[in-house]
């Protein structure tokens, strides 16, 4: 099993195809532009909207209004121009994202916008600890291939396409719980999607079903747990930046896991009802462990090692931990930090501290702290109230519809922005605070519209630049999977689905669960 390398992650990609035959060579009629020409372009009219930002934002701090109530703050000046820099360098340069969040980050400190202790703290709040050490407990469930066994065993009880869809859609909410990133869900499922193609090799549309249900699943699901992606943690930070109150991993769970649990297996629906036919879903399948261990390096019969045992337990005993808080009062981030510790001990654990370490995504997580210290600057210099009273501010003339509106334009705003914006976290710390901040001006619980931002951003599908599950899935040596056309089809139904499906959680389910939307 081996996984082409890709490209590493720097920002939107712009390409122009070009229809079979139609010539390419600049200068003849028909010729399609250039991906250069096409990108240079976008770049050009990128920066000219970038500079008549700047000139907007110094407007707002040294214009006729300065010195006044309505003025921006001069650091609220200075950070939105550094902000959106950085938002263009994600954008259009080559240059990774941690790169330029940590960057941006020093620059704010050098013009004094930002103390030095600030920065330095971020990098040692507690959520960074949280999702350090839960990194390592999931690099020792992966080293005992428990995860690969038991989604094996799932997948292997299906008697139909259908059953195979749903029952892989189920185990793939459930390592939202085990493993805390997107990309690592999608790293620990590729071998029991391979194992899976390859027993299925004759059935074309059935693979390609699965080739597209497994990374949008594992996108679609990590709103379940708190730890699922770091724009959780993010979220919650710059809630609780902004005086109020932030999300514990068992109130995560109680509003996130349902619509984790209802858009996961209504996506895996709908990429069943538009790429298989009703012949393929009526067809039965024979898949058994036999066939899927002809394909898979982990072994997957007999009964289950200690290693995958202790592991078991070890999992959960820690999720219960963190969903009872309240009543032994351990912060989540020693709890973490207790099972990295077991799951890595010398006569108990599966693997040892210095490799578990050297599995940690270390850039992802100082990506992570650069961007909460943006975010907590644009909150705290009042750069992010400024904006978003200026950007939404409108809305609020609209009286009684002004709450219903807002909701509504955030819920878009938040599942289109991974078309400008690949990196979750980053839209978070670009959009959380400017919604936060302009919440309780129309009448919404800053809590409420910030969970339904972060939710609907989860949706991410549309190219396969738009997050790295769908770019891991993309490029699988030696099968067929998806082709972008077909991530575009998806997306086009998806899309609006996730959009209504959030909207629906937000008016209705979410208060019914004791989470009001409207103040």
């Amino acid at each position: 099993m081996s996984i082409k390398p890709t490209a590493p992650h720097a920002g939107f990609r712009y390409t122009a195809q070009r229809p079979m035959g139609q010539s390419a060579e600049p200068g003849k009629a028909g010729a399609a532009p250039s991906r250069w020409s096409r990108q240079s372009a976008a770049r050009i009219i990128a920066a000219l909207l970038l500079l008549a930002f700047l000139a907007w934002c110094a407007y707002g701090a040294f214009g006729p209004a300065a010195g006044t109530a309505q003025a921006l703050p001069a650091q609220g000046a200075l950070t939105l121009a550094v902000f959106a820099v950085a938002i263009w360098l994600w954008i259009f340069s080559p240059v990774g994202d941690t790169y330029i969040a940590l960057g941006a980050a020093v620059v704010l400190v050098l013009m004094g916008v930002l103390p030095e202790a600030e920065l330095f703290s971020s990098l040692g709040e507690d959520t960074i600890w949280l999702l350090l050490a839960a990194f390592v407990i999931a690099a020792g469930i992966t080293a005992t291939g428990l995860a690969t066994r038991a989604a094996a065993w799932i997948a292997a009880g299906a008697n139909t396409p259908r059953q195979l869809i749903h029952l892989s859609t189920g185990v793939l909410v459930a390592t939202a719980f085990a493993v805390p990133s997107t990309s690592g869900r999608a790293a620990l499922a590729i071998p029991v999607f391979i194992a899976l193609a390859k027993a299925l090799a004759d059935r074309r549309r059935v693979v390609l079903a699965l080739a597209l249900v497994f990374p949008s699943v594992i996108l679609l699901s990590a709103v379940a747990s708190y730890l699922g992606a770091g724009a959780h943690l993010i979220t919650s930070q710059i809630l609780t930046a902004s005086g109020h109150e932030g999300f514990s991993f068992a109130g995560w769970l109680v509003y996130g896991l349902p619509l984790a649990f209802v858009s996961s297996h209504l996506c895996a629906e709908l990429v069943l009802w538009m790429f298989t036919r009703a012949e393929d879903r009526a067809q039965p399948l024979a898949v058994g462990i036999e066939r899927l261990q002809e394909h898979s390096p982990v072994p997957l019969t007999g009964p289950l090692t200690v290693g995958q045992s202790r592991a078991a337990l070890l999992v959960a005993a820690v999720v219960v931990l963190w969903c009872t808080e309240p009543l032994h009062q351990l912060h989540p981030a020693i709890v973490a930090l207790l099972g990295s510790l077991l799951v890595a001990s010398p006569g108990y654990g599966s693997v040892g501290l210095a490799k578990a370490l050297k599995a940690v995504p270390w850039s992802m997580l100082i990506f992570m702290a650069a961007t909460l210290t943006l975010g907590t600057a644009l909150a705290g210099t009042g750069a992010a109230d400024w904006l978003a009273r200026r950007v939404l501010g409108p809305v609020e003339q609209l009286g009684a519809a002004a709450a219903w509106v807002f909701t509504i334009l955030v819920v878009v705003i938040s599942a289109a922005a991974h078309l400008v914006i690949q990196s979750r976290s980053a839209r978070s710390a670009v959009l959380i605070p400017l919604v936060v901040s302009l919440a309780p001006g129309v009448g919404v619980n800053a809590v409420a519209i910030a969970l339904a931002s972060t939710a609907a951003a989860g949706f991410c599908h549309t190219l396969t630049s738009s997050a790295k599950p769908v770019n891991l899935f993309s490029e699988i040596e030696s099968i067929e999977t998806y082709r972008p056309a077909d991530l575009l089809r998806l997306s086009a139904v998806l899309g609006p689905l996730m959009v209504l499906l959030v909207l629906a959680f937000a008016f209705w389910i979410w208060p019914a669960m004791g989470l009001p939307l409207f103040l």
